[in-house]
């Protein structure tokens, strides 16, 4: 039995996915019950519903688990906290391994989710479990926010400069990465950065929209006092506003820059590239019912 934690989210019904074509038995770990559906539906065979603080329900999730694939909640102000009672769970069971869900150059102390991160990886270090870290770079899927602006206006409107160059990865291949390193052996004590794509300025990705859409699109930076205006009157946590706003401006000064090959090496082939996944994204929102 493979426990996902963070189930519901997005990475976490990918990942069940994926293990579900591997024909792996799984059990989600979510918040609320309304959030059973959509994990059954992706693939878990048990859920347990809870709160990730909560000692008394990760030990009734560990039950009989021989690993967990670790998703910490997104820019969690307790997020260390949650991972030593993961850690302390997989611990009291025995022979448990941890695959953890990190993030790409954890160890950047100005972006606190990504310090977090690195807390949580040092403890599993001195854990004494069998452990695998993954860290993936910013999700390509992060662009369907821009989609509209994209298609009804032609402007990409990022809140950090044109010339920012991020590498990017596509989570399809993310989750099938995670499926591996669960279902297959010779991963242990890897850390593995998880990148689809060479640093790219925000001005190559409008270009590549443009190309697949046939109409110009260009960058529109949006300032980070415009965008926290936004995003507060769109109800974001005080805690998650100011822990994005910290990337956002460590973006502007350095980017976020990986290496594909990795990647490339745990596929067996080349990751899934920004053009590709642009062409399944718009072909995806015109076949939307």
């Amino acid at each position: 039995m493979i426990l996902v934690t963070g189930a519901a989210g997005k990475t976490g019904v990918a990942v069940l996915a994926a293990l579900k074509q591997r024909g792996a038995k799984t059990r989600a770990f979510v918040k609320d019950d309304d959030q059973i559906l959509p994990v059954r539906q992706a693939g878990a065979s048990e859920v347990v519903v809870g709160d990730l603080l909560d000692a008394d329900v990760w030990r009734l999730a560990t039950t009989s688990v021989t690993a967990i694939y670790h998703i910490g909640p997104n820019m969690h102000p307790q997020e260390v906290r949650i991972g030593q009672l993961m850690i302390a769970a997989a611990r009291s069971t025995g022979n448990c391994r941890v695959v953890y869900h990190s993030v790409l150059h954890p160890q950047i102390r100005e972006m606190p989710h990504h310090w977090s991160k690195m807390k949580v990886e040092n403890i599993l270090f001195d854990s004494g479990l069998t452990y695998t870290i993954v860290q993936p770079t910013a999700y390509m899927q992060n662009l369907r926010t821009y989609l509209p602006a994209i298609q009804e206006k032609g402007i990409l409107p990022v809140p950090y400069p044109a010339e920012t160059a991020l590498s990017l990865v596509d989570l399809q291949d993310v989750a099938a990465v995670a499926a591996k390193l669960l279902t297959e052996p010779g991963h242990s004590y890897a850390t593995y950065e998880l990148a689809g794509t060479e640093p790219l300025s925000q001005t190559a990705v409008a270009d590549t929209f443009s190309q697949i859409l046939r109409r110009p699109v260009e960058v529109r930076p949006v300032s980070l006092k415009t965008w926290k205006a936004q995003a507060r009157a769109n109800g974001m946590a005080d805690d998650a506003l100011k822990m994005t706003a910290s990337m956002f401006a460590y973006y502007t000064q350095s980017g976020l820059a990986g290496n594909p090959q990795v990647l490339h090496f745990l596929l067996g082939h080349a990751p899934t590239s920004l053009a590709t996944f642009i062409n399944r994204l718009t072909t995806d929102m015109v076949h939307r019912p």
